[in-house]
């Protein structure tokens, strides 16, 4: 899953995916509506790749928590996000993610997170089926290291 041509404006709403670069300026496609516009690099441009969730062991990167959603609720979020209370909302996170810092992520943040794991799914740009793929190829890795050393 690559979401570094992912980004989040701030000051607009929903994400965008880079399509092209200019000089100065990125060439944007709202992943809400599909047209495509300028973003200029005095704007505030987060590449989802970029961002991570406060935990309380070590912060997990946003692909990580999406591959936590995705375990745990599959292609759609179970609950209503826009309109669920800050105490759903920290029950549905600490579900999907249990080690989140509760101090250090808001309502808000987890709000967006949820809000961004549906958009990006019901437009297919979550692939899941790469990340299960590569955890077994590195698994075979080492059991063939030891045999070499024989």
């Amino acid at each position: 899953m690559d979401l570094s041509k992912i980004v989040s404006i701030s000051g607009k709403p929903g994400l965008y995916v880079v399509k092209s670069q200019a000089v100065g300026r990125l060439i944007v496609e709202s992943v809400l509506d599909g047209k495509c516009s300028p973003a200029f690099a005095r704007e505030r441009m987060s590449s989802l790749e970029e961002i991570s969730i406060f935990s309380t062991d070590e912060d997990r990167p946003l692909k990580e928590v999406f591959m936590m959603i995705h375990d745990k609720m599959g292609d759609k979020v179970d609950f209503d996000y826009k309109k669920a209370s800050s105490e759903e909302l920290r029950e549905k996170f600490a579900f999907v993610m249990p080690d989140y810092d509760e101090e250090a992520v808001y309502p808000s943040d987890m709000k967006k997170v949820f809000a961004w794991y549906q958009m990006l799914v019901d437009k297919n740009l979550l692939d899941f089926t790469v990340e299960e793929e590569q955890p077994k190829a590195e698994a075979e890795t080492p059991a063939e290291a030891p045999a070499e050393k024989e």
